[in-house]
């Protein structure tokens, strides 16, 4: 069996994905991601230190903060879940686990979607509505905000959607 992608071993600790839908809106440093997290600084150290070996966080700004070098990180751009085959398993485990967790937290005040479907389309279809679900979770990307930025919504969004085999 081959090895998996490094970039999905990465992503399969719920902590590591976590850390990466923050890093998307905005660098942030192991402190702030572990005091957003809830987690010790040195675990949050240790999960970033993964995503960035594995290519999915990178170094966007050094400053000086209380005498010392606080090191801000962001998500590099892209999605490495989409289309990967061999370990698709992998990552709907990890999602799974990760809906799990938000869904006990979510805000019972405020309006979600939810929905599930096993449905025959045309390919055609199916094509064209997967791009659209493509786009909608880059414009929900696009327009993130530094975690707790006064008049946002803290939202969740996990999306598969994929073919069956007859």
């Amino acid at each position: 069996m081959a090895e998996a992608d490094p970039r999905l071993k990465a992503l399969a600790h719920p902590v590591r994905l976590r850390m990466l839908s923050l890093l998307w809106a905005a660098p942030m440093s192991a402190a702030e991601l572990a005091r957003e997290l809830e987690i010790s600084h040195a675990l949050s150290s240790q999960h970033l230190r993964r995503l960035r070996t594995a290519g999915l966080a990178e170094l966007v700004e050094i400053r000086s903060r209380r005498g010392g070098r606080e090191r801000r990180y962001r998500a590099v751009r892209g999605t490495p879940l989409t289309d990967q085959r061999d370990e698709f398993p992998l990552i709907v485990e990890t999602l799974v686990q990760t809906l799990r967790e938000r869904a006990a937290r979510r805000d019972p005040a405020r309006s979600g979607v939810t929905a599930d479907a096993e449905l025959w389309v045309r390919a055609e279809v199916w094509d064209d509505v997967r791009e659209r679900m493509i786009t909608a979770l880059f414009d929900l990307h696009d327009a993130a905000q530094a975690p707790r930025t006064p008049d946002t919504v803290h939202l969740a969004a996990t999306v598969v959607a994929f073919p069956i085999e007859s």
